[in-house]
């Protein structure tokens, strides 16, 4: 690799970085291709990119961006995943492929600027997904209103129930 495409791989790398909601550095030692291809796949489809890196590279790369804290990561050989939608979902797809495949570790990771343990980046995929959370979030918004629409409708419905009572007793 010469200067000009070392410069080209770091420029390429720093914008992956800035453009990432996450990073998460995990070591490969002992994957085997089609592993790495299966775990690229997986990543794909939640919004995430996973690359094997130059360490040199990514240190360079890694200078003036929130994701710095990651410097001394880079020793052995390490892969980041980029997260670009939902860190959430990368996470959970690294640590279930972790658990299945015991030769990928996790080492850590870094979102919004703050360096992620191992531990917190498991935390990290133990969280529910953006969709449930949404979820969740619609449901309280919409709570108080179903109540006061269940409240409003309840003296009109007692009325009409009253008079349909009353109803019966002239007919009788």
């Amino acid at each position: 690799m010469n200067k000009t495409e070392k410069q080209a791989t770091v420029t390429e790398l720093r914008e992956k970085f800035q453009g990432a909601q996450a990073a998460i550095v995990t070591e490969y030692r002992g994957l085997t291709v089609a592993k790495v291809n299966e775990l690229r796949r997986s990543l794909e489809n939640e919004g995430a990119v996973y690359r094997v890196v130059k360490n040199t590279l990514a240190r360079l790369a890694l200078e003036g961006t929130e994701y710095e804290v990651l410097h001394g990561e880079f020793s052995g050989p390490v892969a980041v995943t980029w997260a670009y939608r939902d860190p959430v979902a990368a996470a959970k797809v690294l640590t279930r492929f972790a658990k299945d495949t015991p030769v990928l570790t996790v080492r850590s990771g870094a979102l919004g600027g703050k360096l992620l343990t191992a531990a917190d980046v498991e935390a990290l995929a133990k969280l529910p997904s953006r969709e449930q959370l949404l979820g969740q979030l619609l449901s309280v918004l919409v709570g108080p209103m179903r109540n006061l629409v269940g409240v409003l409708s309840g003296v009109p419905r007692s009325f009409v129930q009253v008079l349909h009572a009353i109803e019966e007793k002239k007919a009788a």
